[in-house]
């Protein structure tokens, strides 16, 4: 079996410098639209994060025509967008009933209803909807059912019910590359890895030079995702298991960036590692919405590209100390500033929003701070913004570099850290600097970095870089072809076992 090509083919182009791979399916017998309806089930982990990037792609399922069974819990289906009309009749949402768990809050269905801390008890819940997987898939027989990293159980049910399998990634190459070398090396737990110190390096087998690895504040995730924690087994486990029991990896890139990781990730794994493309959003057009309209006005106001758009996701919660330093860097940097400061269903009193005393009377005028809902992609498309300070969650990357802006990077958990690292390498913005020995933020490292990036001299690197992979992130027909080939794949690969692919 050929590990790296499987049945595609690749070929090459040198493209300013750069060498990207393109991806080409082989020949087909016929496009997707002329087979027959498949049935996909969707069953994406208890974060929105990942729950939004699958339910978009069940929308690209049902999109050609296909009926999709998406599984979820009961209060997260509620808390769902509402569905196109067109595509609400081939897309069933199916409502599971959480157990509950007493270490949860009453109604904690997501990690945004729960503080960090205490995800491991969520995982233990999400456990205990085996039963009623188990059932959907025996009554329903779809034809594939897609999962995330988190319901190890999963695969020999679907397996033993002739069901194919696959693991969605819907997060960065690198970082399921960085965690293990094989499926097995995540089961077992790796025989060098044991401690945060051996995090801090690039792990031996990536064959490249590379810079993506954790710094000292955030490898402490590492050691927890290799330990046993509340649910009984580690989040390595269940990657592990996961892709042991599936036929295929879909994953949520593209060969025109960063192509080695997805050939790495097909030799670590021993499976077809299949891009469905960056799936970048839509961005609405002639929307009336009040708050819009509010924002385009300041927007409207402002010198084109000179606004700091911030905005650090709807699950990170940023400590006291850290909101603080933030806002005064804001400040000093004498840039105006669009802020979006939700607080985090899961945070309690003691992590509530509080900004420095007289910070909004300072920046009056000059920065805007927003606590509710805001259209994101109509602010990153406007003109005035001239730099996008993200926590680096690869929903929040993809949306920043398909408009070219380029990123002021503040990572916090999981993969942000690994993506602000690849990122910096790719020379379309900075990483705040934080302390080596606690990661803390100082409002002198917030405003040299958002002055570096939006006004200096060397910031026109960055912006010409992210500009330029706007090409690709931004490229809707590009990314439409790889959805496309996408679909052709489950048609022609439903009820093929993996060592056949």
């Amino acid at each position: 079996m050929n590990l790296l090509l499987f049945n595609y083919s690749y070929k090459c182009k040198a493209k300013a410098s750069q060498t990207f791979m393109l991806f080409t399916p082989m020949a087909t017998t016929g496009s997707s639209n002329d087979r027959k309806q498949l049935h996909v089930a969707m069953f994406p982990w208890l974060a929105f994060g990942h729950i939004i990037p699958f339910l978009e792609l069940s929308k690209s399922i049902a999109q050609n025509g296909h009926k999709v069974s998406f599984l979820s819990t009961t209060r997260n289906i509620q808390r769902l967008p509402t569905l196109p009309s067109h595509l609400s009749p081939l897309i069933n949402l199916v409502k599971l009933t959480l157990p509950h768990v007493q270490e949860l809050p009453l109604n904690a269905e997501a990690t945004m209803d729960v503080r960090t801390d205490d995800i491991h008890y969520l995982k233990k819940a999400f456990d205990g909807l085996q039963p009623q997987v188990t059932r959907f898939l025996e009554e329903e027989s779809p034809d594939w059912i897609i999962y995330d990293f988190a319901p190890y159980w999963l695969p020999p049910v679907a397996a033993g019910l002739g069901i194919s399998r696959a693991f969605f990634l819907m997060v960065n190459a690198w970082f399921m590359a960085f965690m293990g070398s094989s499926p097995e090396d995540l089961i077992n737990g790796s025989d060098y890895r044991k401690t945060a110190a051996d995090f801090l390096t690039p792990p031996k087998w990536i064959p490249f030079p590379t810079n993506i690895c954790y710094r000292k504040h955030e490898a402490s995730w590492m050691v927890g995702n290799i330990s046993v924690n509340a649910s009984g087994v580690s989040d390595a486990y269940r990657s592990g298991m996961v892709l042991k029991g599936s036929d295929c990896i879909f994953i949520r890139h593209c060969y025109e960036f960063e192509p080695q990781w997805l050939i790495l990730l097909e030799k670590l794994h021993r499976l077809p590692v299949v891009p469905v493309g960056l799936m970048p959003p839509e961005t609405p057009t002639n929307v009336e919405d009040g708050a819009w309209m509010t924002v385009k006005k300041w927007l409207d106001g402002q010198q084109k590209g000179r606004v700091v758009y911030v905005a650090l996701g709807s699950e990170v919660i940023v400590s006291k100390s850290e909101l603080s330093e933030l806002a005064l860097g804001l400040e000093l940097s004498g840039l105006p500033f669009f802020w979006a400061l939700r607080e985090p269903a899961g945070s309690t009193e003691s992590d509530s929003v509080e900004l420095p005393d007289g910070f909004l009377e300072r920046t009056r005028g000059r920065g805007m701070v927003w606590t509710s809902w805001v259209p994101q992609l109509q602010i990153l498309s406007h003109e005035s913004v001239g730099g996008f300070l993200t926590h680096c969650g690869w929903s929040s990357v993809v949306e920043g570099l398909m408009f070219g802006r380029p990123l002021i990077m503040l990572p916090f958990l999981v993969d942000q850290g690994l993506n602000a690292r690849g990122l910096v390498d790719k020379q379309v913005g900075i990483e705040v600097p934080r302390s080596e020995e606690d990661g803390s933020i100082t409002k002198d490292s917030v405003a040299r970095s958002v002055s570096s990036v939006v006004v200096n001299d060397e910031g026109k690197i960055y912006k010409a870089n992210a500009m330029e992979l706007s090409r690709i992130f931004g490229d809707t027909k590009l990314q439409k072809k790889y959805v496309d080939d996408f679909i052709d794949y489950l048609a022609k690969w439903k009820g093929v076992a993996a060592f056949d692919h």
